[in-house]
């Protein structure tokens, strides 16, 4: 959230009494968009209550408008990419209310197990039909990795090769795996680098679908990664531990307990690599339409609050930023959702659990894997993967690329 941006724009709420209608078109020229205008970028308002339903809900109500179909953009992407651009993404949501989630963070915890349960049933236990149209062969859903890939299930495959080059996995290496998806990095690891691997993750769904498709990779662990039993079950230290697009879901408040959790398991030289998406800003919850429809109680590290929870406990060997190919990666993902949605026979569960129409589900993941998009395009985000060991590497860590 930046100060500078939300004060501006609350001030012009505050002015005298002025439209929603004069606000939002005053907002847009700011950011070089103009509402109704002829760019691909440019705002198309079909609803006259747009504007006071954006002034008084902030980006939830922005969002919430384009679900019911109120405004539309040929491009929502670049249109999220010039918000984000000049990091204007929090321009109208009220201080208060960052206040009450900040609060709640630091009294309540936002990603109890409990609370850590909801983004899977609200997210991930959606349909493993609807994500392998998505996905791909690879079933990877986190970024994608396009050095010299040409396709996305090539990409997915050089992301997971470049984890286990950096890990130097070896056959008689002990690896957890924490956060496990549907398997694909498992299974990856096990095929083209001889590990079997102990993998955890609490989605009833992803665990199902990894031990009927992979049940050589891996012993699937359906569980909260803060239950001990796993760990103590074979009494073994881990030589390498994985952790693929799960951090976001841990929360700030967990951070230095979790990395201690970790480095407990790990044997003493042994590696750790952390792979997610990351923001400049410190903040304790990701964009309020997000969390309140696609992830909640989720947020991204900063590299601040990474550092302070590695501080003491882990060395940091590489940190690399490779989030300009999110931005493809989310492109893929929405053309292979989009060319399926309609032959698609089977409704996600979520239909059914939010009593949501098909349109307006399918226009709630287009606004979602498109703004987000936008957002990496921008820089407004983007995604680390950061090498840690136990007690730093002797000799030096040979950098992958």
């Amino acid at each position: 959230m930046d100060p500078k941006f939300l004060i501006e724009g609350l001030a012009l709420k505050a002015k005298g009494k002025r439209s929603p209608k004069s606000i939002l078109n005053e907002i847009a020229a700011h950011i070089g968009i103009e509402i109704n205008g002829k760019n691909p970028w440019d705002i198309q308002v079909f609803d006259e209550r747009f504007y006071s339903r954006v002034v008084a809900n902030g980006s939830i109500g922005f969002g919430e408008a384009y679900m019911e179909g109120w405004w539309e953009t040929e491009q929502l992407d670049e249109l999220f990419y010039r918000i984000t651009l000049l990091r204007n993404r929090n321009l109208l949501d009220n201080p208060i209310r960052y206040l009450g989630v900040w609060l709640e963070a630091k009294i309540l915890n936002r990603q109890t197990k409990g609370k850590s349960k909801k983004v899977i049933d609200a997210h991930y236990n959606l349909s493993n039909e609807m994500y392998q149209a998505m996905l791909g062969k690879t079933m990877a859903y986190t970024c994608a990795y396009w050095k010299e890939a040409k396709t996305l299930d090539d990409a997915q495959n050089a992301k997971y090769d470049l984890v286990c080059r950096k890990l130097d996995l070896k056959p008689e290496d002990q690896v957890l795996e924490l956060g496990c998806g549907w398997g694909g990095f498992a299974n990856f690891a096990h095929k083209n680098f001889g590990c079997r691997l102990v993998s955890v993750n609490i989605s009833e769904e992803q665990i199902k679908f990894a031990r009927q498709n992979y049940p050589d990779a891996a012993q699937f662990y359906l569980c909260d990664y803060r239950d001990p039993h796993i760990y103590n079950a074979s009494g073994l230290k881990f030589d390498k531990v994985v952790s693929i697009g799960m951090c976001e879901h841990v929360g700030v408040e967990n951070y230095k307990s979790w990395m201690q959790l970790v480095a407990d398991q790990m044997k003493d030289q042994s590696l750790f690599l952390l792979h997610t998406i990351g923001s400049n800003e410190y903040e304790v919850e990701a964009n309020p339409w997000i969390d309140k429809y696609i992830f909640p109680k989720s947020a991204l590290p900063s590299p601040k609050s990474l550092g302070n929870a590695i501080d003491r406990v882990f060395t940091l060997e590489d940190w690399h930023d490779f989030g300009v190919d999110y931005d493809r990666t989310l492109l893929e993902w929405f053309k292979n959702f989009d060319e399926d949605w309609e032959k698609g026979e089977k409704l996600p569960q979520y239909l059914k659990l939010k009593k949501m129409d098909r349109n307006t589900f399918y226009r709630m993941w287009k606004y979602y894997l498109l703004s987000v998009a936008g957002c990496f395009r921008s820089r407004y985000i983007s995604l680390w993967q950061l090498v840690l060991s136990k007690n730093g590497v002797l000799g030096g860590y040979q950098t992958v690329r």
